[in-house]
């Protein structure tokens, strides 16, 4: 074991205050800081890559759906990096590792808190996206949710995003008869059949969402991967035919909403059609990454399941991330490098 890179000044990425409404620059701070040593049984990791995702918004309230990011302390998220010093014997100096102390280039962290990253699989940032907790989201949501069924016509919200781009093909690998996907502009609707495969592309921007997704399954959706809310899922519930099944997994319209968000005007056809919603926690499907990994990994490297990344360089610009993504500047996974 051994330890050459010694207490690393470095930059983290501080929660200045509680955002209200739509996060801006100043609710963040950034702060020097100086690395300590790793003690037994820890590494020094270098972050190369880091995730910002729609759900760190939540986590900047108060009284979020889970334990609350503190005002003053460094902000938490996945990245992956490279150790540089280390005290435990199965994490030799130049592993690759994935773990959830990003916003910051340097952290020390316990063996435990760390998973090896297999870069002969795909490059370290694909473990971030496709690879990652956002590739298992769309995995486990279309296996073990709500499954895609054999004939299915699906509907994919948010479609090209992360989770959305992953979830469309995934349907179609898993046997649905027909794919439509939901996007903000005409650029992302082109990805969406040009690149991932969809059937059909709605523009929500244009304001018709209901009656194009009316327009294009006639018959109705049978299931629906719902991340925007709002008006998304008033739009599936209507498109919904009898006996479908919604997956709740995200509401980002309504992460920066300043009081209780209404209700869909139309929940009743949950009863009038004997509609399923359920919704998804993907920290409930960790178990399932390793399957995931095994199955996905082939797939993107022969080009039959395609990612994308939306890459913001310089941890400076991390929030300016963030804040993007939220209002749906990206295409694919977003992520800020930090190794520049």
């Amino acid at each position: 074991m051994s330890s050459p890179v010694s207490r690393p000044h470095h930059l983290e990425v501080h929660l200045a205050r509680r955002p209200v409404g739509e996060p801006r620059p100043e609710d963040f701070a950034f702060v020097r800081a100086t690395a300590r040593e790793p003690g037994d049984g820890e590494v020094l990791v270098r972050n190369a890559w880091m995730s910002v995702d729609p759900f760190m918004r939540e986590w900047m309230h108060a009284d979020g759906y889970a334990p609350p990011y503190a005002v003053g302390e460094v902000l938490t998220g996945e990245a992956v990096g490279e150790v540089v010093a280390s005290r435990s014997a199965d994490l030799p100096i130049g592993t690759t590792v994935s773990h959830f102390a990003g916003w910051r280039e340097y952290a020390v962290l316990h063996r435990d808190a760390v998973t090896v990253v297999d870069t002969a699989l795909a490059p370290p940032e694909v473990h971030l996206g496709a690879l990652g907790s956002t590739g298992l989201t769309a995995y486990a949501t279309l296996t073990r949710v709500l499954p895609v069924r054999p004939g299915d016509v699906v509907y994919v919200s948010a479609a090209a995003g992360a989770t959305g781009s992953i979830a469309g093909q995934l349907a179609r690998r898993l046997g649905a008869a027909k794919v439509i996907g939901s996007a903000g502009g005409a650029a992302k609707t082109r990805v969406l059949t040009e690149e991932f495969g969809f059937d059909t592309a709605i523009d929500h921007t244009r304001g018709r969402l209901r009656e194009e997704l009316a327009e294009a399954a006639p018959d109705g959706v049978d299931l629906t991967v719902e991340l925007v809310g709002g008006e998304h899922l008033e739009a599936a519930l209507d498109a919904a035919r009898t006996g479908g099944r919604i997956a709740v997994v995200g509401a980002v319209s309504g992460y920066n909403a300043t009081g209780p968000l209404p209700g869909p005007a139309n929940i009743f056809s949950v009863a009038t059609k004997e509609l399923t919603l359920r919704g998804m926690a993907v920290t409930s499907y960790f178990p399932l990454a390793r399957e995931w990994t095994e199955l996905a990994a082939p797939l993107l490297a022969d080009g039959s399941l395609r990612s994308r990344h939306t890459v913001v360089r310089g941890l400076s610009r991390a929030p300016e991330a963030f804040i993007g993504v939220l209002r749906g500047d990206n295409t694919g996974k977003m992520l800020v490098r930090l190794d520049i």
